[in-house]
Parts: C-alpha cells; sequence; structure tokens
C-alpha cells in the first residue's frame, strides 16, 4: 500500500506529539526533584532556628547548613565586599561580607545585610565596624548566593571595599590573600554590627516547583490526546 502525503503528515505529527510529550515528562520530573531539593533546604532553614550552638573554634562546616550559632572573632572592617545585584524589595543594593578571625586561626566571612544604593557606582555606601576588639556574633550558616540565571559575574576588583557580584570563595580568598572557610555566616537580625537582615530559605517556595512538575505533565498529557484526536479524526476521514 502506498504511503500518501497524509500518512506522512500523520506520521510526522505522532513523531513530534511523542517526542513534545517525553521532553514535558523530563521537565516534569526534573522540577519535581528540584521540589524535593527544595523543601529538604527549607525544613533544614526551620529546623536551624530551633537551638542555637556554640561552636568554639570548630569550623562552620561541623554543622548543618542554616544551623544558628554563636562563634568570636575580630571583624576586619578595613577589608570588606560589597556583593551587587542584591535586590531588597525592589530596591537595588549590595550585601556586606566582612572578615572574621577567630581565636582558632581560621576565618570566615559574615554576611551583615543588605545596604541601598547610592545612585552611584563611584560612591559606595560606608560599612565600617567598630574598633577592631573580639566580639561574639550569632547567626546561621549559610552559603555565597549562586547566580541561577542571574547574569553579571564579577571577580572582587577596586580599592577596598571591593565590588563583586556572584563571587566564588577562591576569588574571595585570593583578593584577601588568605584561606576562607567554605561557607558564611548571615548575621542574626538583632546582633549588632549589621544592616538590613531579612534571611529567607533559598529559592522559590517547594510549592511552586511541584505545581510546575504537574504543569509539565499535563502538557505532555495534553499532546498524547490531541495525537490520539488528530489519529482518530484522520481514520474516520480515510477512504474505504
Amino acid at each position: 500500500m502506498p504511503v500518501t502525503p497524509g500518512h506522512r503528515a500523520r506520521l510526522g505529527f505522532a513523531l513530534l506529539a511523542l517526542l513534545f510529550a517525553l521532553l514535558c515528562v523530563r521537565l516534569g520530573f526534573w522540577q519535581w526533584h528540584k521540589g524535593t531539593q527544595r523543601e529538604a533546604q527549607w525544613h533544614s532553614f526551620a529546623r536551624g532556628s530551633q537551638a542555637r550552638v556554640s561552636l568554639g573554634d570548630a569550623p562552620l562546616t561541623s554543622v548543618p547548613l542554616y544551623q544558628r550559632v554563636s562563634l568570636s572573632g575580630v571583624l576586619d572592617g578595613t577589608h570588606q565586599f560589597l556583593l551587587d545585584n542584591r535586590p531588597y524589595q525592589g530596591r537595588p543594593g549590595y550585601e556586606v561580607l566582612t572578615p572574621l578571625r577567630r581565636a582558632g586561626g581560621t576565618t570566615l566571612l559574615v554576611d551583615r545585610g543588605w545596604v541601598p544604593f547610592s545612585g552611584s557606582r563611584a560612591q559606595l555606601p560606608p560599612v565600617s565596624v567598630s574598633a577592631a576588639a573580639a566580639v561574639t556574633l550569632s547567626g546561621r550558616v549559610a552559603l555565597l548566593p549562586s547566580p541561577g540565571l542571574a547574569l553579571g559575574h564579577a571577580a572582587p576588583a577596586g580599592q577596598w571595599p571591593k565590588v563583586t557580584a556572584f563571587p566564588t570563595m577562591d576569588e574571595l580568598a585570593g583578593a584577601l590573600g588568605e584561606a576562607l572557610e567554605p561557607r558564611i555566616l548571615w548575621l542574626d537580625p538583632e546582633a549588632p554590627q549589621g544592616y538590613v537582615r531579612d534571611w529567607q530559605p533559598p529559592g522559590m517556595a517547594p510549592l511552586r516547583h511541584f505545581s510546575y512538575a504537574i504543569q509539565w505533565w499535563s502538557f505532555a498529557g495534553l499532546s498524547v490526546l490531541l495525537w490520539a484526536l488528530m489519529a482518530l479524526r484522520g481514520r474516520r476521514g480515510a477512504p474505504r
């Protein structure tokens, strides 16, 4: 039986529908996996606020992410970083990273919060700290912000405080000239020496990822349904 143009068109449509359905199914599982990951992170964020752990000289990696901790050291107000591209409530600004040299010999970065953009890159906001003396700080163990879909990575540059956007810890350590702990400390909102601190769980809500997964699977089902309807219509219209 010869293959007619109509048969080729239906075959091509069936292939496209199958490929689109498989793509949607895969994207749905990807979103569902992201949702379960985000759900675990949000649970960790909630658990971390239940009790504060005194670290002593232990590194930040000795406790889970988002755990509230207290530790001591000396803040270095001379060598600070301003994380660029960090909006808050729709306003542009920076997050202030200040080195804390601990008694055990290690150095970590303390995110002291958000400051607004002054309106000019030539005029950076004042981010001084009190006199260099031992302090005890409390906050949450966290990671440097990741770029996600954002663009504009920029290594630390210029005079202190150095402006940077989505840097790596190695880049910050290189600019500072000393090793840094791989995690940072989000300074508690009520702690002194900080700015605007409205810490939230990372990323979008898990429910949104789950809803996106269901949407992708719905698209897959609709494409298969549309193919079935087109195939049925083609059979009814075919000559006998």
